[in-house]
């Protein structure tokens, strides 16, 4: 199965929808597969009282509340649907997290093929319900949970007619400490669910993508922006275009390196065994009748006649002719 990846640009346009359909247009020349927006009615998701996080405020200073902020960053409904139809008409496929009920019924509605839960919802009840009843597939972030909120989250989505989920790795902190990244436990929540898992990666490099595919991710989510240096929240802790699409040429050719898991000769090698095998070969001349011996035999490139493995068998049986030194042994 290919790895599905998210280029999630998140609030990074800005607020500009022009900026956001450029970060779709780039996320597809890198080769993402899915550019990844938030969707969300401020009023509905965050109180006037609730404070920046640590890395908001360091990234946009402190001078205005999280709900001052997110309004700037986000787009309307219709804004969201211009962006959607943008992102068909040049072939990536459009995704948003939605972030309260209006905006999972809005998402709903725009005929997509999955549904992206992020970590902080896992544990909003009404809201799981929502998404579970679009019937949709859902990737689930897992953020700050537990195996216990997870199982709990993903009991609610089936229970609502949810079409089946895949579940992200995902530490909620921007950027990730990589001591912190635990990138087996995607192991653990796969033999726990018995579901397709992924990554979605906050560290600032991307080696914990390429680790993520040779460990089996079916999806990874990466941010990205089109200059860090830009002002807003999450621009410092994303990939810059040439960056993100490092990433996906290292994760593709992970995906083709992982190969069937069956130990075989590939087709590429083939032509090499006779060249890196030796053959049995006279050590020095040998006459018509003399007999095989460990002194006046030895093991030499290239490997197109008697393997080395026969050596026992050949060892103590004479000579048929002459053989002049390093010639290939026949019997």
């Amino acid at each position: 199965m290919s790895v599905t990846i998210i280029a999630e640009a998140g609030v990074n346009h800005n607020g500009s929808l022009e900026l956001a359909k450029k970060m779709a247009l780039v996320a597809k020349e890198c080769g993402a597969d899915v550019v990844k927006y938030q969707t969300a009615v401020p009023e509905l998701v965050i109180s006037k009282f609730a404070q920046k996080a640590e890395y908001q405020k360091q990234t946009t200073g402190d001078g205005e509340s999280q709900l001052e902020m997110v309004r700037r960053l986000h787009f309307s409904f219709e804004a969201h649907k211009e962006l959607k139809e943008y992102c068909d008409s040049i072939g990536i496929q459009y995704l948003s997290a939605a972030f309260d009920v209006p905006s999972v019924e809005f998402l709903g509605t725009l005929d997509l093929p999955y549904i992206k839960v992020p970590s902080g919802e896992i544990t909003n009840l009404p809201y799981l319900e929502a998404v579970g009843k679009l019937g949709l597939h859902v990737i689930l972030s897992t953020g700050m949970s537990t195996l216990d909120e997870i199982e709990s989250a993903l009991q609610i989505l089936e229970d609502a007619g949810a079409a089946g989920a895949t579940i992200l790795h995902c530490n909620t902190e921007y950027p990730t400490p990589y001591e912190d990244a635990n990138l087996s436990a995607m192991l653990e929540l796969s033999e726990q669910f018995g579901l397709p898992v992924g990554l979605s990666d906050h560290t600032n490099g991307w080696e914990c993508d390429v680790a993520a595919a040779a460990l089996g991710a079916v999806v990874i989510e990466k941010h990205f922006t089109l200059d860090k240096t830009m002002e807003g929240p999450d621009h410092k802790a994303s990939l810059e275009p040439a960056e993100l699409a490092a990433m996906v040429t290292a994760v593709r050719n992970i995906e083709k390196a992982l190969g069937g898991g069956k130990k075989q000769v590939s087709a590429s090698e083939a032509k090499n065994k006779p060249i890196a095998r030796k053959s049995i070969v006279a050590a020095r001349p040998i006459r018509k009748g003399e007999v095989f011996t460990a002194e006046n035999l030895t093991t030499k490139r290239p490997g197109d006649g008697i393997s080395p493995m026969r050596w026992y068998e050949v060892l103590g049986t004479a000579a048929v002719r002459d053989f002049e030194e390093d010639e290939k042994i026949t019997l």
